[in-house]
């Protein structure tokens, strides 16, 4: 063992992480030839790593990106590739974050990957351990009554109990999260009052019997209101707000998925674009106006799809071309080049449009008619629908002479998407009813 009794300055001079044995180009002061001046074990250790982790990741991916995604929980971009990584290149999904099966951190599950506890904003420690405590000394909670009967409602917080539930944490108890938001403000109180009886000893016959089931010392529960969840929209939000990320769906992947006329590329292929004009499905996440030294406005945009995120501009000479589309969480397809500075990558824009009303520019019809099809994510996930889609069409395709009528896609009651224009057909009456017979929600539509 060494030990470093004295240290000296020798001022700035050249190292050399190298090995060599024979001839090289460099000399020691002394005239002597310099050897293997830096021992060759510092990139036996680099290769015995990237041995053990490659062999981790193709052995048991889930347990090691599950282990990939704690580590580098506090960095956004990373999470957010590793996550996009994980559901296109190695078919592991990432899902929400649940009372019932997360741990603290990123856990594997199945085969698939959960949100840890910790990944919530608003939900402390003390909160976790708490929850954590009671579903090991009890099992997994029923319902909502159970779970808020039988934490800390000191230590899990409204505050907590408010997060847990907008990001789908207790999905698993109520599906609901608007119902179980509001069934809260009659939860807790009747929750409060059921701990405090516990402890002057007041408990009902139940209890003292040691039963839990939810028939017996649940029952007397304030039922929920009967009301509508949140908007699609709404809850994807709330995730983003919570976790920092969208985890039950992206609001870009079903348009892109459904979307077939445009050949856009994703933020994390724009490396290999470079100078290139592209096309990229998008949403801002941040937009950062400035003002040049001429008084044009300009903007500097941190922008995001399901592969990443990336840095965009737009030009004074778009700026008012595109200020109408410039709005955070707003999904775009935009149009610009690829700029490429060492390890820099930005996206100079020159066009965008609004997915919401992204639709293909035709000379109109005589009735202005359209075919209009009702669609959610998970139909559009769901394993052939497009493809049966797209042979319904061939069936019912117009030719060029006759007139034709679009038809378009309303996704989660928030999208409108356009098919292209050789999947438009001629019988409109006659595709309606040929979609409802295969399952499918169409009508037809006139814009009048």
């Amino acid at each position: 063992m060494v030990k470093i009794v004295s240290r000296k300055s020798l001022g700035s001079q050249s190292v050399y992480d190298i090995g060599v044995e024979k001839d090289h180009n460099f000399l020691l002061k002394n005239g002597s030839i310099a050897s293997n001046c830096f021992n060759k074990s510092h990139s036996m250790a680099y290769g015995f790593v990237t041995y053990q982790t490659a062999y981790l990741k193709a052995n048991y991916p889930v347990e090691y990106m599950a282990a990939l995604l704690t580590e580098n929980s506090d960095n956004t971009d990373k999470v957010q590739k590793y996550i996009d990584s994980c559901q296109r290149s190695l078919n592991i999904k990432v899902i929400a974050p649940d009372v019932n099966r997360s741990e603290v951190d990123f856990t594997p599950f199945e085969g698939q990957i959960i949100f840890g506890l910790s990944a919530i904003k608003n939900v402390g420690e003390a909160a976790i351990e708490n929850i954590l405590e009671a579903r090991k000394k009890d099992g997994e909670f029923k319902d909502l009554p159970d779970f808020c009967s039988r934490v800390s409602l000191q230590t899990v917080n409204s505050r907590a109990l408010d997060s847990l539930i907008k990001c789908g944490a207790l999905d698993s108890l109520i599906t609901n999260r608007k119902q179980a938001i509001e069934h809260l403000n009659l939860l807790i109180p009747w929750a409060q009052k059921k701990a405090k009886d516990r402890e002057i000893g007041q408990g009902n016959i139940f209890d003292l019997l040691g039963e839990t089931t939810k028939s017996s010392s649940h029952e007397d529960a304030p039922k929920p209101p009967k009301i509508d969840d949140f908007p699609t929209k709404d809850k994807l939000q709330f995730e983003k707000e919570l976790l920092g990320f969208y985890v039950s769906e992206h609001p870009l992947k079903s348009i892109i998925q459904i979307n077939t006329e445009e050949d856009a590329i994703t933020l994390q292929d724009l490396s290999e674009h470079n100078g290139k004009k592209v096309k990229v499905f998008l949403m801002i996440v941040e937009i950062k106006n400035h003002v040049t030294k001429k008084g044009d406005q300009m903007a500097f945009l941190q922008v995001e799809d399901l592969s990443g995120q990336a840095e965009a501009i737009v030009f004074p000479r778009t700026y008012q071309e595109v200020k109408g589309c410039l709005e955070t969480n707003k999904s775009l397809l935009v149009t610009g080049k690829v700029d490429k500075q060492e390890d820099k990558i930005q996206l100079i824009i020159e066009e965008m449009k609004s997915v919401e009303h992204l639709l293909e520019t035709v000379k109109p019809t005589e009735n202005k008619r359209s075919v209009r099809l009702d669609l959610t994510p998970e139909e559009i996930e769901r394993g052939g629908i497009l493809d049966n889609l797209k042979m319904i069409f061939q069936e019912y395709r117009s030719n060029e002479s006759q007139t034709k009528y679009p038809v378009e896609a309303i996704i989660s009651n928030q999208y409108l998407v356009r098919f292209g224009s050789r999947f438009w057909v001629e019988d409109p009456e006659g595709i309606v009813e040929r979609l409802k017979s295969s399952q499918f929600k169409a009508s037809i539509f006139n814009e009048d």
